[in-house]
This record gives structure tokens, sequence and C-alpha cells, in this order.
């Protein structure tokens, strides 16, 4: 709709209105990362803050922003002779997901360049959001070469776009602000560092929240105008609000204690570098400005950290993002503030949020910021970061109960519940042989659009990689039959080569864990879940999918559908119990579905299976309704389905003690990949070199497998 929905308007939701509005008065916080599930207004928050930004004066007919009175030098629309300009309201501009390089950064128009010499220009969204804002929906799902692109402009405050050595250079500098479900994975830790603030949002559980929420919804979807003239008075209140905190901003005073609180928070709770000093520093003078103050308080300090921490504190994608509120009070209790300045003429509060007129949700023109750092919503915040999430998405408490069996489950004994994982180590690289063409990562190689060169050929639309010299060889045999009669080579568009490179990509890691009865013995089921959360770990680091496939019993279960949100694969892995017989056939049948539907949904990103088993099979369990074969046999011909499909598999044994079987063995061969032990999985072991799965063309001999297991 072209009417946005107005900020003021928007129900609950202090915390992220508040970080919204205090980048609208101190851009130099460094934008705001949202994360929360989805329906809870989060891109409709960030669209209707430009509405609030002052107007920005840019000289006329520039495509970059520039200001009248500081133009920058180095602008390809340049040089601007300083003199007055002109107003326009500030931008929000939207990066998809899906945009490619050159949107991002804009495009060189290469031919020009090598055929005139002219450095012909199309300005990209960074360009776009220079002075603006930056707003990156599902920021989590973002290619990785935008997202590098990304860290790189907003460090620099510039954008430069190199084609091999034709460069053009802009300012970019921009508030960033994404959102994100996390249950759709989580974001490199360079990237999380980037945002200033974080806000972990959800849905009120609130009836008559909720019931405010729908009847504000349908009034603007049945007049969008309308609704917004309504809330016009309030939105022009929190417009005039953030001019004048703007304006109070370099008076306000950051005294010594204030910064001995900030450096006592950041040091007691062990972020990384210093950017969390700074961008606290920041907050909390915004803060002060945002109360019509000029001294910063003990209170502002503790929202700035509220804030400004939680998302700095993860140490791998495991970890709950949060921060102990007792732990912050106990640190800046040390350093009591000096004696309070006198307060502002006090602002006339407004009532409740009753509608327009009646001052913004939650009181007060677009809500008092909290200073006790509470929040009206009761979504996953510092309050509760231990929570681990069930199958179907709630809350459940850190040690699952035992889940009862099915009636008609075979049993080799009782029920154990779930045991906690060993710890996590570094372990060898498994990766799929043959070169790909998937989703750019870190595990298997494949054509992708960044990487090592490897060769020429003709552009497919439109040239984003040149290869000079196969263009130069290209247009050299004709230049005396095109009239060349200068130092200039004569380039046509014919001529154009471009590039092909070789890169890596990340795979679809789909686990098959074996939870019967006999992963029980001597607690080898703590070992194997440290082994897969290593895995898991590894995979997070390459950029692959994961999915989580049990069998137990009588049945095979998808705990995690293909995914991109390791965490909650290892949340589904850490409440795991074990017990039962082993459907090994049933298992392995299940991960043929699994990934037949998967080719469907994403034909380019190729699969490697990991079966973490004993190789034991004592139930047919479910396996095709099959009777006349015995579970290890039906648990070979599931195993040999997957080697005729393709499918690069490697197989983990968890057999230990003096006596072994070697089950395992006979199960990596049945599948065509190699079988690795628990600790010949580690990245340091001496078991050997680390090889590559094969699939079922490379490996139908049995000497490599057999050497292989040998080795682990």
């Amino acid at each position: 709709m072209s009417t946005p929905y107005p900020f003021t308007a928007v129900v609950g939701q202090t915390d992220l209105r508040l970080a919204l509005l205090l980048n609208a008065v101190s851009p130099a916080v460094g934008g705001v990362l949202v994360r929360g599930e989805k329906g809870t207004a989060k891109s409709t928050a960030v669209r209707a803050l430009s509405a609030l930004l002052p107007q920005v004066d840019v000289v006329s007919g520039c495509r970059f922003s520039c200001a009248p009175t500081a133009p920058d030098p180095a602008c390809p629309d340049g040089p601007h002779e300083p003199g007055p300009g002109g107003l326009r309201p500030a931008r929000m501009v939207e990066l998809p997901v899906g945009a490619s390089e050159d949107r991002l950064v804009g495009a060189l128009d290469i031919e020009r360049a090598l055929a005139e010499g002219v450095k012909a220009f199309e300005p990209g969204l960074l360009a776009d959001a220079h002075r603006g804002i930056l707003y990156v929906d599902e920021v989590n799902l973002l290619h990785d070469h935008l997202i590098d692109l990304l860290l790189d402009a907003a460090a620099m405050g510039a954008s430069y776009v190199e084609r091999e050595g034709v460069s053009v250079r802009h300012a970019a500098r921009f508030l960033l602000v994404g959102t994100m479900n996390p249950e759709e994975g989580e974001l490199r830790p360079q990237l999380l560092d980037r945002f200033g603030l974080t806000v972990e949002v959800a849905a009120s559980r609130e009836p008559a929240q909720r019931v405010e929420v729908v009847r504000r919804r349908l009034a603007y979807e049945d007049d969008p105008a309308g609704f917004a003239t309504r809330w016009a008075g309030d939105e022009h209140e929190v417009r005039a609000r953030v001019v004048a905190a703007r304006a109070l901003l370099p008076k306000v005073s950051l005294g010594d204690t204030a910064l001995l609180q900030i450096a006592a928070t950041c040091a007691g709770f062990e972020v990384d570098g210093m950017r969390a000093d700074i961008v606290m520093a920041r907050t909390a003078t915004a803060l002060a400005a945002w109360a019509g103050r000029t001294g910063v308080r003990k209170e502002d300090v503790r929202q700035a950290a509220l804030l400004a921490l939680p998302h700095r504190r993860r140490r791998n994608p495991f970890d709950a993002p949060g921060l102990d509120e007792d732990m912050l009070d106990r640190i800046l209790d040390e350093f009591p503030d000096e004696e309070p300045e006198p307060d502002p003429e006090p602002e006339p509060e407004g009532p409740d949020d009753g509608g327009p007129g009646d001052g913004g949700p939650d009181g007060g023109p677009g809500g008092t910021p909290p200073q006790d750092g509470g929040s009206q919503d009761p979504g996953p915040s510092a309050e509760a970061p231990e929570t681990s999430e069930t199958p179907e998405g709630g809350e459940a408490p850190a040690e699952a109960p035992e889940t009862p069996q099915p009636a008609a489950q075979e049993s080799a004994g009782p029920e154990q519940a779930a045991v906690r994982a060993a710890e996590p180590f570094r372990t060898k690289m498994l990766s799929v042989p043959g070169l790909g063409e998937g989703a750019s990562g870190r595990r298997s190689r494949a054509r992708t659009a960044h990487g090592r060169t490897t060769g020429a050929q003709r552009p497919r639309g439109h040239l984003t990689k040149l290869h000079l010299t196969a263009t130069i060889q290209a247009a050299a045999p004709h230049q005396k039959a095109r009239g060349r009669d200068g130092r200039g080579l004569v380039i046509r568009k014919d001529d154009l080569r471009q590039a092909t490179r070789e890169g890596r990509e990340g795979n679809l890691v789909l686990f098959v864990v074996d939870a019967s009865g006999s992963m029980a013995a001597r607690q080898r089921m703590s070992a194997v879940k440290g082994a897969v959360l290593s895995l898991l770990l590894d995979a997070y680091q390459r950029r692959d999918k994961v999915g989580l496939i049990t069998f137990r019993g009588a049945t095979a279960e998808l705990a995690l559908p293909p995914t991109s949100s390791v965490d909650a694969a290892a949340a589904r892995l850490e409440q795991l119990p074990t017990g039962g017989r082993t459907p090994l056939a049933a298992g392995l049948l299940k991960a043929h579905e699994v990934l037949r539907i998967e080719r469907l949904r994403d034909p380019s990103r190729r699969p490697l299976l990991v079966v973490v088993t004993d190789g034991r099979a004592t139930s047919a369990g479910n396996a095709g309704g099959r009777t006349d074969s015995s579970p290890r046999e039906l648990a070979g011909h599931s195993a040999r389905l997957l080697q005729a499909g393709g499918v690069a598999s490697v197989v983990v044994d968890c057999e230990s003690g003096p006596v072994r079987l070697g089950l395992a063995g006979v199960l990596a061969r049945d599948l065509g990949g190699p079988a690795v032990t628990l600790d010949g999985l580690r990245a340091d072991s001496l078991a050997g070199l680390v090889k590559n799965v094969r699939t079922a063309v490379t490996s139908t001999a049995s000497p490599h497998s057999s050497s292989n297991r040998r080795a682990a």
C-alpha cells in the first residue's frame, strides 16, 4: 500500500520502537537487528520509521545525495560547487535477499570503459541508502558475498566498485536495520557485531493487546489514508521530539562515572573488542537526549547494555542471546552516580494507549524509554535465555521428560531420558565430490560467482566478471578489419568474455542418528551427541543447511526438517532420549524420502548424508512393509537405494569396546562412502588423511572403504 502504517500506531513492542528511535536521534549508534518470530510487526515498524526522520539537504541533481555544505570530493557526479541545495525526505531502501552484487553496489559498463575509456556507472542500493536507512528483511538469509560487501561499506562509509582495474568510489553512510527469524538460521559473528543494537520481539500473550492489534490493522486496511490522518498528530509529536533530541545530543555530557560503568559492564560480560563500549556510550548519550537531559545516568547505561550487549555475547551458534540482569545491576552498583543534575521541566505525560490523539502507544508520544530495562513484550528476552524449543516450537525445560513409547513399539528395554552432550570439537573436513552449482558456502567445490578464475566463456546476459585476457584474445584478430589506427584496441560486444570461477558451495547435511537402546550402553550417547554437535558447528561455519532424522523402536522420525538453523538442530538433539530396538532400514528410507523432496525444492544444493550408528539392525520397523527379509538385509537394501541415487554418504561408527563387529563398515560399503570412528572424526586425530566422500560411481570397489576404516 502507498500509505505506510504509522509508527505511533504500533501496539506494544516498546524495546523495538525505542531502539529505532534512538537510531533516529543518533545514527552513529549503528543500526538495529530485530530478532523474532513471524507476524510481530518487525517490518511494519521499520518501514514506518523513515517518516519520522528529518529531511535531508542534498546537492540538486546528485545521484549520490551529497550534502551542499560538504560535498564528497570523490563523488562520481562531482565535483560540486558549494551552494544551496534542496530538501528531500530521508529514504528507506530495501535490499532484497536475492539481490545481485551489481544491484547492491552499482553496475559499471565494462564495454564502454574498455572501448571509450568512459566510466559509465549506474548507482546501486548503497548509493540510494546514503544518509538514510538500508533495510534488509530476513538478513540471515542474505548471500555471503553480499554480506561481505555490506560489512565493507559499513566499516568504511564508502562503496568501491572494481572491474578489471576500472574503479568507482562513492560515500555510503547509512543506518543498517535488519530483521530475522532465528528459526531460519543465525548471522555470522562479523555481521552481528556491525549492528549497534539488537531487540528480541514476540507477539503479546495478552488478549486485550492482541485485540487492539487486530482492530488497528483492520482499520488501516479498510482506509489507509484515513487511518494515517487519525494518527498524524502523534506522528508530528514524535517527529518533533526526534528533532529536539538531535539538537540536544551535542550538549549531552558523558561523565567519567558513566564511562567507567560502560567499561566495567563490557569487561564483566567479556564481550570481544571495543565496539561494544563505543556503541553503549553512543546509546546512553542518545537515551539522555531522548529523555531531554544533558547528563547520562546509570539507568541510561543499564538500558544501553540491554540493547547493545546480548548479541555480542554469543560464542557459538548454540548460545542463546541474552544478558544476566542481576549481574548487570551488581556491576553498575560498584560505580554509583555522581550528584544528579536537576531534572528539566517535566513533559506532559500521555494517557494510556487508547487511540489517536491520546499520545503514542504505551503513553507519551512514541513511547517513553523504559529506564528499568523492562519491556511490555513477553518475548524471548534476557529473562529466559535457558529455555529450549520442543519439536512443536514451544518452550520446554532444559531436561526433557521421558517420551512414552507407542503401544505397538518393539522394545529391548526401558527408555532412558535424554543425556547431555559431550563437549564439541573441531571435525575433519567432509565434502561432496565433483563440481556443484549450489548456493555459496565453504564445503564442496562448485562453480560460483566468486573464487579463483578457471576459464572464460561468452556472457549469458549482463557481463559481471570480465576475463580481460580472453577478451583481448577474442578482439585481437579483428583489429585490422575494424580499421584500428591508434594504440587502443577496438572492442565490440561480441569480444567480451565472462570469467568462470570456482569456489565453495554449501550443502544439505542430513544427519541420521541411531537413538536405540544399544546406543545408550556405556554412556555412548553423550559422546555421540558431542560428535553430532561438532558436525553441526562445522555445518554452521560452512554455510550448510541441516536436517535431523532419528530412529529407534519401530519407527524413524524427521526431528528437524532441513533448515539453516543449526541451533534448532542442536536443541532437538539435546532432548533426544534413547531406548528400544534399532530400525536402521526405517531411518535410511526416511532419509531417502526427505532427500527426494528436498531435491525437488532446491535441485542445485547437493546433499551429504551422515549416518551416526554402530551398524546394528535389530528391527524391521516400518521399512516399506517388507517381512520376507531380515532387518540387516532390509538395511543393506535401503543403503544401496541411496547409493543408486548418487547420494554422498559417510558413516560415523559409534561401536566401542575391545570386540567390534564391524557392522558400520558394512553399512558404509552399501552406501558407497567411508566409515570413520568417533575418535577419527576429530580434526587433530592421527587416524590418517581426510578423504572426500565417495559417491556410488567412485566407490563401488571395496579396497578404499576397507583401508579408510583401518586408518580410522
